[in-house]
């Protein structure tokens, strides 16, 4: 059994610590006050997102979470229907914050985490009408977190936010995991980001920044994401260490992104070898694998507990689906154990339990 000390730790890409230099440069940051805008790091890394993105302006924010919510309080009304992917971060992830915070609906539309531009417009509910509340925001989650990972069709995207447009609906693309997509689909960032209004990526998603996340979009939506985000608590004084963390990460944690990618498909295909594991293995395209485990296997939650008695954590979704994430803080040694000890608990525990 592995120590506690050498865990091998799939349960998120954020869970990656700030390497030595990275945290060298959270040192010699040159910082200010964030609410004064006197913030010297926190301006350039709101001026480099905002130039990678191709987006006028943007804003730091602590959480991904919290830039979500910003984004539904400055561009719907109480009331208002949003339509997201299915099983979206908005819906399972957020702890019910969009209901409390923006008070509007989601309706959740397509399968496996994407949907096409018909889907949207079969979802969407008219303005002005007595009984329907209208839909003012439709939201892309890119890559898609409880669904492997998946990576949204460039075309698709272009089609949603034109139907968006022609329907003045505000399009936002929650793209915590955005250069994991544009490395998968070989497109930027900027790219992926031309079509939507507002656009939010996170610093802490497989970069390993300790934490943080950049809301971007036009001039008149940063300045109310501002006043919102002081509203939600998030305002804060000396930012500049995490957007010290966040400029070291867009320059040096990027590129090798596909290396997580290559280990995520790597596990992929070893788990698949269980005779208790469904999933499509071609359906791994960035650095999330999940998978089912199927009905004459043990529970996703006894999975996991055996997992850390041998040194390797990971998610359970549900009682049957199982995550795994890949990145900078595991090598593909760390990889292949954790998927090797995967199977064999599985087969191991499952066969045991048929027996009684």
């Amino acid at each position: 059994m592995k120590k506690a000390k050498n865990l091998i730790d799939l349960r998120s890409d954020a869970v990656a610590k700030p390497c030595v230099n990275m945290l060298a440069g959270m040192m010699a940051a040159e910082v200010g006050d964030d609410q004064y805008q006197d913030d010297r790091e926190t301006n350039l890394l709101q001026e480099e997102i905002a130039q990678e993105l191709g987006k006028e302006s943007a804003l730091w924010v602590p959480s991904g979470t919290m830039a979500n919510q910003i984004a539904l309080r400055v561009a719907t009304n109480p009331g208002d229907d949003v339509i997201v992917s299915t099983q979206s971060h908005a819906v399972w992830h957020e702890a019910g914050a969009g209901a409390a915070n923006a008070s509007v609906q989601f309706t959740e539309i397509g399968s496996a985490g994407r949907f096409a531009a018909s889907d949207f417009e079969d979802a969407i509910k008219p303005r002005n009408h007595h009984i329907y509340p209208p839909t003012t925001m439709v939201q892309v989650e890119n890559t898609h977190n409880r669904c492997g990972g998946g990576v949204f069709d460039f075309e698709v995207l272009i089609a949603i936010c034109d139907l968006a447009k022609s329907a003045g609906v505000f399009s936002y693309l929650d793209g915590a995991r955005l250069w994991n997509a544009a490395i998968f689909g070989g497109q930027s960032v900027a790219a992926l980001a031309a079509p939507f209004d507002a656009v939010m990526v996170s610093m802490s998603k497989g970069l390993g920044a300790p934490g943080g996340s950049v809301l971007a979009g036009n001039a008149d939506f940063i300045q109310s994401a501002i006043r919102q985000r002081r509203m939600l608590g998030g305002a804060m004084r000396q930012t500049g260490y995490y957007a010290a963390a966040g400029r070291f990460a867009l320059k040096n944690n990027i590129a090798r992104l596909f290396e997580d990618h290559a280990h995520a498909g790597q596990m992929a295909r070893l788990v698949n070898e269980s005779q208790y594991i469904e999933l499509d293995v071609s359906s791994v395209c960035t650095n999330i694998v999940v998978f089912k485990l199927n009905e004459w296997a043990i529970s996703a939650f006894s999975l996991v507990a055996a997992l850390k008695e041998h040194g390797v954590l990971v998610n359970a979704l549900d009682n049957r689906t199982i995550r795994l994430v890949s990145h900078l803080g595991v090598d593909e040694k760390d990889c292949i154990f954790a998927a090797n000890a995967v199977v064999r608990l599985v087969e191991e525990m499952s066969a045991n339990t048929a027996s009684l």
